[in-house]
């Protein structure tokens, strides 16, 4: 160890009565000796990584009362996070990783909180010639899926465990709650769940953390939290456009309405940072949001997700909107050429009741948000059949009831439909969305209506709606399609049970030769 490692960790009151002991008070004890002595392993748990992130987690356990081991790969933080943040805690640092796994206590525990990707891959490497079979290593950052199969897959094989944990709540909630979401190696959950079931955002008493399942599910449901979450802010940025553009609000005025539906149906943190967003000023007084460039960023996740949604071939259609909603507003510069050339409809004019239109607008919002949830789920009941995990759906929604950017008071009755009916197979079909999808029906449909009169984009909303109308068609005119197929691609159709025929058995593949030259040979099955 070196001497600067040893100095920070003589620092720490506990650290240093316990080398005292060891040395029977005769002075400071052979500092590798030291470290091979069962009392040194006290760490509960370790971290590396100390952006924010990691230093508010760190804090978190702390104040549930666990012993945490701190290690950054710029050592210079480690005591920058002691000497500030973390001081009079018990939190204990180290100035490399072999003095960090040397902290922790058996199995060792060790979470990695750093960018996602190739950092993640350079941290496990530099822990495995330091760990012992059975112990466990954490990835707590946004990566994709697919690396925790494989990280899981390859530690499994190596006698270690791997959990790779979704964490939402930003900088606030890892500091007080966070929603955690752990997948992985199933052996590994027994020795984190009180760490984490305890440092977790609490609902109605409960923890927003539970085992979500194998491989890559804790990514994987993070990443379709991510999904509606872009999804949640684009039908809130297009309930904004309504208001200001079709209604003529100015911000203060839309910031008031967010807050009256903050107490009802809506209650979310999406729509309580929005009301605060909406109010705040600029110096001059007037509102700030005007003022920001309409092109929004985004990180991959939502990205990610609709890709999953076609691989799949699960219709994902309002997280896809929202996320091309937001490519389009990276185009700025072709926008404003745009505007000047293609014109819609005159400026909007509203000679309506405008306090029952605002409530459609709320009813609106509430049913789209059904929509994307359902086609979250449903998203996620096909990745457990394809990649082999044990979902629980209700568990799932409790996690994201508190501690994540997705919270509402509307998560409770998602938990309560799952809960209910464990194999409910769309939550669109769940009694009490079906009351609730029926009261605000023709509110949605007037608003929407409303917006394309007026030529307000509004493609989350009408996607939405989109999705209810096609899900609950008995008949889609895919029949046309499949047709079409077959017409130039041979690529076969089936019939309609009851509308057989001899020409057209039941059951079969069937290729018609429509021109009466096209040959009978069909160039792939039904399904291709």
């Amino acid at each position: 160890m070196q001497n600067g490692g040893l100095e920070q960790l003589m620092n720490n009151p506990m650290l240093r009565q316990m080398a005292e002991n060891f040395g029977r008070g005769g002075g400071m004890p052979d500092i590798n000796a030291l470290m091979q002595n069962p009392q040194m392993r006290h760490a509960d748990i370790g971290l590396i990584g100390l952006a924010v992130m990691g230093q508010n987690l760190i804090l978190n356990m702390n104040d549930h009362g666990y012993t945490v081991a701190a290690y950054n790969r710029t050592t210079s933080k480690v005591d920058q996070f002691l000497e500030n943040e973390a001081k009079g805690t018990k939190v204990v640092g180290a100035h490399s990783v072999e003095e960090f796994v040397a902290l922790l206590k058996r199995p060792r525990k060790v979470i990695i909180l750093v960018k996602a990707g190739a950092a993640v891959d350079a941290f496990i490497e530099q822990l495995l010639p330091h760990l012992e079979k059975g112990d466990i290593i954490i990835d707590g950052g946004n990566s994709h899926y697919p690396d925790s199969i494989r990280r899981t897959k390859e530690l499994e094989e190596r006698g270690l465990l791997f959990v790779g944990s979704g964490v939402s709540g930003g900088e606030e909630g890892a500091r007080y709650g966070p929603s955690l979401m752990p997948g992985g190696s199933p052996a590994a959950w027994p020795h984190i769940k009180e760490i984490f079931q305890a440092i977790a955002a609490k609902s109605d008493g409960e923890p927003c953390c539970d085992w979500v399942g194998e491989g890559g599910a804790g990514h994987y449901v993070k990443m379709v939290h991510n999904g509606i979450e872009y999804g949640d802010m684009q039908l809130i940025a297009e309930a904004y456009s309504i208001l200001k553009v079709g209604l003529g609000l100015d911000e203060l005025e839309i910031s008031k309405i967010f807050a009256e539906w903050n107490k009802g149906v809506l209650d979310s943190f999406l729509i309580e940072i929005t009301r605060d967003v909406l109010a705040y000023k600029d110096t001059d007084g007037a509102p700030i949001v005007p003022k920001i460039l309409d092109s929004a960023g985004q990180k991959g996740t939502g990205k990610w997700t609709a890709m999953n949604a076609l691989d799949l071939g699960q219709p994902v259609t309002l997280i896809g909107e929202a996320v091309f909603a937001r490519c389009l507003s990276s185009l700025r510069e072709e926008r404003l050429r745009a505007a000047k050339v293609l014109k819609g409809p005159d400026a909007p004019q509203f000679s309506g009741d405008r306090d029952q239109f605002v409530k459609d607008l709320e009813q609106a919002l509430y049913a789209s948000k059904i929509v994307s949830y359902a086609q979250g789920f449903m998203l996620m009941r096909e990745a457990a059949k394809e990649y082999n995990w044990h979902l629980n759906k209700g568990s799932i929604a409790l996690m994201w009831r508190g501690g994540c950017i997705i919270r509402s008071v509307f998560l409770k009755d998602i938990t309560n439909a799952f809960r209910t009916n464990p194999d409910l197979e769309n939550l669109l079909l769940d009694q009490f969305f079906v009351d609730a999808i029926q009261t605000a029906q023709a509110g949605w449909r007037r608003v929407i209506s409303q917006a394309i009169a007026w030529g307000i984009p509004t493609p989350a909303f009408s996607s939405a709606l989109a999705f209810y109308d096609g899900f609950r068609s008995e008949v889609v005119p895919a029949n046309l399609i499949q047709a079409q197929r077959d017409y130039f691609g041979a690529h076969t159709f089936r019939v309609v049970p009851g509308k057989e025929s001899e020409s057209l058995p039941l059951g079969q593949d069937i290729h018609i030769n429509w021109t009466g030259h096209g040959g009978s040979v069909s160039a792939s099955t039904y399904q291709a």
